[in-house]
């Protein structure tokens, strides 16, 4: 565990040396450099340092604060609340089509499944052969009956004839 400890304390102490070297440059990105300030300022090295310091100070006095999304009640603090951004206007290609003449409700037109609708799905295979079956049995009893109405027609037709 020992061994642990100090490879965890390794990597703890090498993030920090990585985070401290970001923000080092970051702040010297950040940051104009001390020579431009300088010679725009027309003053020398001590004296830029004491300015850099008074502007810490001041800073630290009056922090400005951005609200994006929160009302302060403080009204010092209100005078940082940043206005929302403005989107520009999306223009939507289908809403530039003219509208159909009949609006209608779409949800007029949507009814519940049946509750035995997982039934009849399941029991579909078996309901089309009996259907089929069925229609044979029909077609069978016609045919039977056809047949019987013609020797009847024809039994008459031979009694009449004779």
């Amino acid at each position: 565990m020992g061994e642990e400890d100090d490879s965890i304390e390794q990597a703890v102490a090498a993030r920090r040396e990585r985070l401290r070297a970001l923000r080092a440059a970051q702040e010297l990105l950040n940051a104009p450099s001390e020579d431009s300030a300088a010679q725009a300022d027309g003053k020398s090295d001590g004296e830029n340092e004491n300015d850099e310091n008074d502007e810490d100070d001041a800073q630290e006095e009056n922090p400005s604060m951005k609200f994006r999304n929160y009302v302060p009640h403080d009204k010092q603090l209100q005078e940082g609340k940043v206005a929302p951004p403005v989107l520009p206007k999306f223009e939507d290609p289908v809403a530039t089509e003219p509208p159909p003449a009949e609006k209608k409700d779409p949800f007029i037109n949507i009814a519940p499944k049946k509750p035995n609708w997982d039934l009849r799905r399941d029991v579909q295979k078996k309901l089309d052969k009996l259907e089929r079956r069925t229609q044979k049995a029909m077609y069978k009893i016609r045919s039977r009956r056809s047949k019987r109405r013609r020797l009847k027609k024809m039994v008459k037709m031979e009694l009449a004839n004779s």
